[in-house]
């Protein structure tokens, strides 16, 4: 009787606890109402595009649906596709696209989702509702994190993405349920969509599967690989049909191998300065204290056996630094090499170290779990200008020249542009112009329209008909301009903003091209009105 009620027992102490929805469906409310929050914050400060990629994400987006030739080829072949899908049901709206809410509303809604699926995923490996609490506290309350999911950026998403990933891996381990492998599946397939350390975590997990599934072990494995292989096939798909390279991504001439070129940089080739210089953009990102609560609590949570929590969220960082010493992908901080690049990618480690925070609460009590949030967050509420936010600093100093001029060439542009007049360019960043006038990217033509730009590019004459041209000195559109007016193509420059640190911008109008039968009469009149004149002399 007693060796049963002994087992009875060890079996109820085994069994994972049942964890009911209400707390999950609270989190969520509250991040909904930070996440509302900081995009109308960010919104009402201006800054919702200050970053050059959220401008890009945002127009990609809508050249989707508005442009001469709109359809899947608009995507692209380097940015992976699914924060631009996410964007196409508010992109079409003028005015949510003007303001770049269009972009900042999917952010803001992954942040809900990436919190709550973190808070289930501790809460369950941790068995403890503080320290799911603890989690979802210190990842969202940081304000790098929440200014990238105010503004049409990936890392929200791909965050939603790997939180998923985290719970339903937790959730398989605990219930052997096929189901929840085949939706850590979608989850990993929504994150190689977003961002190319999603694929980083395929062979991962499912080396995971094959050792947490104690039955169906191989169909596990499989369930979660095919799933989640869609996306890299997928994408190499669409670039073998759209750019003629499966691997367009990688080596294509807008990669990230291609922008950097043969330029070095520091870390690349030299394991320890790129872990000095991605471990620097970490701390900046997670902030001080954090970073050392973080690091105290990874060791905590191995303690506690939450290996594959820690295993799980270190590959984004590992993925990070091995793109600085290999791939082509440079990390500038200010207080190393006195500039700002790339440093967001230190929000890798966010996930990492709010779990590990979350280790070193306590299952009872509330004064631990509040201590550790609070001293996490010290330093934000201590100081918190946005100077001290390095995703923000940084897109502001990365920006200023480009806003000048984006905003001063809008300002003509809307002055001067009639709706149907068509205007001759080239998609980047001058696609904000467009966007802040308030004209339809089908009015203009640009590298993305193939043949038909190119034969205005090499042949002018005879294939441009568009009344305006908006060029940055050196591009292709200029180019098109100096031949234009060599075969007697008439566009005269009306306008050059020239911005320090920015590249001179040029817009030219078209001029109608002279009637030689008019003339010809204007010629005859001139010589009728000079003739009593000469008769009299």
């Amino acid at each position: 009787m007693l060796a049963t009620a002994n087992s009875g027992t060890s079996l109820s102490s085994d069994a994972p606890p049942r964890w009911g929805w209400p707390p999950v469906a609270l989190a969520a409310f509250l991040l909904a109402c930070l996440s509302s929050a900081a995009v109308w914050f960010t919104w009402q400060q201006g800054w919702t595009l200050y970053y050059g990629d959220a401008e890009a994400h945002l127009n990609i987006a809508r050249r989707v649906l508005d442009s001469r030739n709109p359809g899947p080829g608009m995507i692209g072949t380097v940015w992976l596709p699914l924060p631009h899908l996410l964007m196409l049901p508010f992109v079409t709206d003028n005015f949510l696209w003007r303001s770049g809410l269009a972009g900042a509303i999917p952010s803001a809604l992954c942040l809900v989702i990436a919190g709550a699926f973190l808070f289930a995923a501790a809460r369950r490996e941790l068995s403890s509702n503080a320290a799911g609490a603890v989690a979802v506290a210190l990842f969202a309350l940081n304000p790098n994190v929440l200014y990238l999911a105010s503004a049409p950026m990936t890392e929200a998403v791909f965050f939603a993405a790997l939180a998923g990933v985290l719970y339903f891996t937790v959730l398989f381990r605990q219930t052997q349920s096929l189901w929840a492998g085949a939706a850590a599946g979608a989850a990993a397939l929504a994150g190689t969509l977003t961002r190319y350390e999603g694929w980083f975590l395929i062979p991962f997990v499912a080396l995971f599967f094959l050792v947490a599934a104690k039955r169906h072990r191989i169909l596990a494995v499989f369930v979660f690989g095919a799933i989640a292989s869609l996306g890299p096939l997928a994408w190499m798909a669409h670039d073998r049909w759209y750019a003629a390279d499966w691997l367009s991504f990688y080596r294509g001439p807008y990669s990230a191998k291609a922008i950097q070129g043969n330029y070095s940089y520091p870390g690349q080739g030299d394991w320890k300065t790129a872990l000095l210089y991605f471990g620097w953009a970490a701390r900046w990102c997670a902030g001080i204290s954090l970073f050392i609560i973080g690091a105290i609590g990874v060791v905590a949570a191995l303690a506690r056996r939450a290996f594959w929590p820690v295993a799980l969220l270190s590959l984004p960082a590992i993925f990070y630094l091995w793109s600085i010493h290999s791939s082509g992908t440079p990390i500038f901080v200010p207080n190393l090499y006195h500039s700002y690049y790339n440093t967001r990618y230190g929000l890798a480690v966010l996930p990492l170290v709010a779990f590990g925070g979350a280790a070193l609460a306590g299952r009872k009590g509330v004064w631990a779990p509040i201590a550790i949030v609070l001293i996490a967050i010290a330093p934000w509420l201590w100081n918190p200008r946005p100077d001290d936010w390095i995703t923000w600093k940084e897109s502001l100093v990365n920006s200023t020249a480009r806003r000048a001029w984006t905003h001063e060439a809008a300002v003509f542009m809307r002055a001067h542009y009639r709706p149907g007049d068509g205007v001759f360019t080239s998609f980047g960043d001058v696609t904000g112009i467009f966007r802040e006038a308030g004209i339809p990217l089908n009015e203009t033509l640009t590298g993305d329209n193939g043949l038909r730009w190119q034969g205005a590019v090499l042949r002018p004459d005879l294939m441009l008909w568009e009344q305006w041209a908006v060029a940055v000195a050196g591009d292709p559109v200029q180019t098109a301009m100096f031949r234009a007016h060599r075969r007697g193509l008439r566009y005269e420059l009306v306008q050059t903003i020239q911005v320090k640190g920015a590249p001179v911008i040029e817009i030219y109008r078209r001029q109608a091209f002279p009637n030689p039968y008019e003339d010809s009469l204007s010629e005859s009149a001139r010589r009728e009105e000079r003739l009593p004149a000469d008769l009299e002399k």
